[in-house]
């Protein structure tokens, strides 16, 4: 499964297809889902800018991708600490939703993230379990009651190296072990973006793409917009063996 990160913390001076509008979020979802992308994942903006869980702000950024993709894409949101510190309020915010997102990442080395997944769980809402490198995410994630729950977990690597990215990668799934039953989605950033997204392929692994992640192509070219990324990374899945169009 390929998946396509929309927008995450990048702003426009970074590149200036990076989606913030519900509008502009449909249009970037749209043209990545015709590019080969499976499923969106995306960060809903308030009127400054910045990363919201405020329901309207989630309603009508899930509301207007959903409507521009087609029926059996899934949709889901951030629900990152950087938005919302204090999780009693996370989960206040997530139990007032009045549209709700297929699923939601859940940062676990972030305070009180088994609270917020299982408010996510209460409502319906499917869990990516986010576990970054460089963090005791796995751990923690391991002795959760409800880990086998979860939709996914979003195996995170945070070394942005080229030269050791793909080591990191190996050394997390290490850590998570291979006992888990839930899928995995490998996934880097900026540096080592294309890497671990090559590792995911080689190790037959659900992966994503897109601006949240990287700004570059493979060969080093600035990528037009989220398609272009996608294109890409379809590629590289086809090279190893995966023939979905």
């Amino acid at each position: 499964m390929l998946q396509v990160c929309l927008n995450g913390a990048r702003n426009r001076s970074e590149n200036r297809r990076v989606p913030v509008t519900p509008g502009e979020l449909a249009a970037e979802a749209a043209r990545a889902v015709e590019a080969g992308a499976e499923d969106v994942h995306l960060h809903p903006r308030g009127a400054d800018g910045l990363d919201s869980l405020e329901p309207r702000v989630v309603a009508e950024a899930v509301g207007a991708v959903r409507a521009a993709v087609p029926e059996g894409v899934r949709v889901g949101v951030t629900t990152g600490a950087w938005a919302v510190p204090d999780p009693g309020k996370r989960i206040e915010l997530i139990r007032s939703w009045t549209v709700l997102p297929d699923h939601a990442s859940v940062n676990w080395h972030e305070e009180g993230a088994e609270a917020v997944a299982d408010a996510l769980l209460e409502r319906g809402i499917g869990v990516e379990a986010g576990v970054w490198s460089g963090t005791d995410g796995a751990r923690r994630f391991r002795t959760w009651a409800s880990a086998h729950r979860v939709l996914r977990v979003l195996v995170e690597v945070t070394d942005t190296d080229p030269a050791t990215a793909a080591a990191t990668a190996a050394a997390l799934l290490r850590e998570l072990g291979d006992d888990l039953v839930s899928p995995l989605l490998l996934h880097g950033e900026d540096g080592g973006a294309w890497p671990v997204l090559r590792t995911a392929a080689g190790l037959g692994l659900a992966t994503r793409i897109g601006l949240e992640d990287v700004l570059a192509l493979p060969d080093g070219s600035t990528a037009r917009d989220n398609a272009h990324l996608v294109r890409a990374a379809r590629e590289i899945l086809v090279e190893h063996g995966d023939r979905r169009p």
